[in-house]
């Protein structure tokens, strides 16, 4: 069994089955693949893939147990790895992390500058996504770190630090008659169409719950990832938006009015999340401290002590969050 044919299944599942993909982000060939696959397969005496024809089908009961091992065991040398080049050289390396739109366009941007000013020989990648998938980035080793405010508990291999609460704003168009309220209540914008997050994103499950413990079933004509798409659907006179307050620009969105939403939702809380077992670079606490300034080394290392996710939770129980 070799390490290389370890890698090739692995990265076959995660290529949808497709070899000729799977060469060609290797730089390798499909017949290689193939032969190294069924090599493999011969040895362990099962098969990993099930066929038709030349076809990769499906992966069999006894490669999803194999495959998960094989990623234990990739991820466990890409850890070596990371340690030989702590040692070797502390700078340089590389740091992936996933994150949504939101995220990436109003919290990241001045962490990002000033990591890559301290750091310029290492290569950062961004992965945006749904929080399901960021978080299943995180879980499976694709990126080092995952940033959201959904989905993340879901994965019990991650280890979950709380980075700051925010909450949201209603943008309209100047002179809306929203503008005109001494008091902004739901029931008042339940009144208008909304335009805000697909459901998953963006703390939309604090906003969903504002309305039903009211007993309100509000008419959202318009829903995006992406709160640039929902500012710009406001403008068209869609509806209003409920968006991040963070997305809020006051120079680009002059034309829009933000109205604090912050007495009408539950603040929602962003967490940065990585795997259990992740060797952290001297750079990648450096990295989340960048992001979350009470996130400090001594801190990190002790959620990464803690060994069940009621445990960080405790750590984390008395600190006070910044909030957005």
């Amino acid at each position: 069994m070799k390490l290389q044919q370890l890698r090739y299944i692995w990265e076959v599942a995660h290529h949808d089955l497709n070899v000729s993909a799977t060469a060609q982000s290797l730089y390798t060939s499909q017949p290689g693949i193939s032969k190294q696959i069924r090599l493999l397969e011969d040895e362990l005496g099962v098969e990993v893939f099930s066929r038709s024809g030349k076809h990769l089908t499906r992966i069999t009961p006894a490669g999803e147990a194999i495959l998960k091992t094989a990623g234990e065991i990739l991820r466990k040398v890409e850890s070596i790895k990371q340690v030989a080049q702590e040692f070797s050289n502390e700078k340089k390396g590389s740091l992936s992390l996933a994150t949504t739109h939101t995220q990436a366009r109003y919290a990241l941007p001045s962490v990002i500058e000033t990591f890559i000013n301290r750091y310029p020989d290492v290569s950062l990648h961004m992965h945006q996504g749904t929080p399901m998938q960021i978080s299943e980035m995180a879980a499976d080793g694709t990126v080092d770190f995952a940033v959201a405010t959904e989905a993340l508990e879901l994965f019990s291999d991650l280890i979950m630090m709380p980075c700051y609460r925010w909450n949201r704003c209603i943008v309209v168009p100047r002179n809306h008659p929203l503008c005109q309220l001494s008091e902004l209540t739901l029931e008042e914008v339940a009144k208008h169409p909304i335009v805000t997050y697909v459901f998953g994103f963006t703390g939309r499950s604090k906003l969903d719950e504002a309305f039903i413990e009211k007993g309100l079933a509000p008419k959202v004509v318009f829903t995006a990832a992406d709160a640039d798409v929902i500012k710009t659907y406001v403008r068209l006179g869609l509806g209003v938006g409920i968006i991040a307050k963070m997305a809020y620009d006051e120079t680009l969105d002059e034309d829009l009015v933000a109205l604090d939403a912050s007495h009408l939702f539950q603040s929602s809380v962003t967490k940065i999340g990585f795997r259990r077992g992740t060797f952290l670079r001297g750079y990648m606490y450096e990295f989340i401290e960048l992001f979350a300034p009470h996130l400090h080394k001594d801190i990190v290392t002790e959620a990464y002590n803690r060994h069940s996710k009621v445990e960080v939770e405790e750590l984390f129980s008395s600190i006070e969050l910044p909030t957005y």
